[in-house]
């Protein structure tokens, strides 16, 4: 759908067909917007995202069961990153669910949403548990800044949520900077709450300023930093909500469990997801799908492309392990260099791998 506040004066729409059309791209400044939402604070319009809900006394049991995130214990006004994988390990889905008030809130991408849905209305079953379409009840507004809190009162723990007053709730996250937050207002109160957020200081900005901030914190979106290959280890979203993961390493059966727990307790993933500086002086960008190669050879896959207001041209990519961060690379039209900061020292013994050595005698 397309979001009411595109008539915002200044606003320019994403593209359609990009995964964020029907909201604002930017408002006239996009550098100016990024700026805010990395020193003060600024508010994006995410209307464009899916929102499900699920009611039923099952809820959260028969969700813990479908997806690798441990919700059997999770309270009233708190919330999780989760994910769905294929029967291979491979990631399907990437939501945010948000239990409160005897519902269980979940969000994703615009494009994700009706295929998410059906797979959980087959999956019922005997299960008490009601999923349904809630996009035309909520919409999403993110807060992103240092001073969000001077705009907002937050839950004081990441991941939490509170009732908004007027219905829908804000829920603290941890990205795509240290201190921002969603908010899932009743859509027929928008505009009238991006008006208040702004009135109290928030400068409106783009998607553009919130992809800046998402791809330099190393944040992957399913569909753009994922293909139909991804394994959740190769993106960063192993651990459990204390850690700011999607894939709790200690919980049950779930379909794709058996690859996760073989590449956590014997093996590498192929790939990682690095942050990538580009060339700013080539002719043009690439695009989110391009090959990334060194010396002729393809190493990798680029995901999102964008240009940050202090950084220049970035992106993420997924590159295999094996190249060493000093290589040099190309992406599209780009020369392009892996930032040393955004790959993680791997040096532990993992346990299964531990365990077969012993056997070995070694």
């Amino acid at each position: 759908m397309t979001s009411p506040l595109l008539t915002t004066p200044g606003a320019i729409a994403n593209p359609p067909g990009t995964p964020d059309a029907g909201v604002a791209w930017h408002l006239g400044d996009p550098f100016g917007e990024q700026r805010a939402a990395a020193t003060g604070v600024a508010v994006v319009d995410r209307s464009h995202r899916s929102v499900l809900a699920v009611r039923g006394e099952d809820r959260l049991s028969w969700l813990h069961s479908l997806t690798s995130q441990h919700l059997l214990t999770l309270a009233d006004g708190a919330s999780a990153e989760n994910l769905l994988l294929d029967v291979q390990g491979r990631v399907e889905q990437h939501l945010l669910l948000t239990e409160l008030g005897g519902t269980t809130w979940i969000d994703t991408e615009a494009d994700r949403g009706a295929a998410l849905l059906s797979f959980l209305q087959k999956m019922v079953f005997w299960a008490k548990a009601e999923p349904r379409d809630a996009g035309e009840e909520l919409a999403v507004l993110s807060l992103v800044g240092p001073s969000t809190r001077d705009v907002l009162e937050l839950p004081a723990a990441t991941y939490g949520a509170a009732a908004l007053p007027g219905g829908g709730f804000v829920r603290r996250m941890p990205w795509p900077a240290a201190d921002a937050a969603d908010l899932l207002v009743p859509r027929d109160q928008l505009g009238a709450w991006w008006a208040r957020l702004t009135a109290a200081g928030a400068r409106p900005a783009g998607t553009w300023a919130f992809e800046a901030l998402r791809v330099q914190s190393l944040r992957p979106r399913v569909g753009l930093d994922t293909d139909d290959r991804t394994i959740p280890h190769e993106v960063g979203w192993i651990g459990g909500v204390e850690q700011g993961g999607a894939v709790h390493l200690d919980k049950g059966c779930y379909r794709g469990q058996e690859t996760v727990a073989r590449v956590h307790n014997l093996g590498k993933p192929p790939r990682r997801l690095v942050l990538l500086h580009l060339d700013g002086s080539a002719d043009g960008r690439p695009e989110p799908g391009d090959d990334v190669t060194a010396g002729g050879r393809t190493v990798g896959r680029l995901g999102t492309v964008v240009d940050h207001f202090e950084l220049g041209p970035i992106a993420l990519a997924l590159v295999k392990r094996s190249v060493p961060v000093e290589t040099e690379l190309v992406a599209g039209p780009c020369a392009a260099a892996i930032d040393p900061d955004s790959v993680v020292t791997e040096d532990l013994v993992q346990a299964g791998r531990a365990a077969v050595d012993r056997l070995r005698g070694r």
